[in-house]
């Protein structure tokens, strides 16, 4: 999968990189699918290592409660 063993921080340069080649009106339907697609990768990438930062960020409480840290 994209995205493996990079930091959020990568990925998201990269994306970001990723928006700018397809906004570029020189690039061929075969090449803006593949960047497409490694976007895609790397935005479910993202999507996954934030969700796994969320969970590590719910305490519980005295009371059994999940609370925000």
């Amino acid at each position: 999968m994209a995205g493996e063993n990079m930091t959020l921080e990568e990925a998201f340069a990269q994306l970001e990189q990723i928006t700018k080649t397809l906004e570029d009106e020189n690039i061929s339907l075969e090449e803006s699918f593949a960047v497409y697609q490694k976007g895609m990768q790397l935005l479910q990438y993202c999507n996954e290592s934030i969700d796994k930062v969320e969970k590590k960020v719910l305490v519980l409480n005295g009371e059994g409660n999940l609370d925000e840290f």
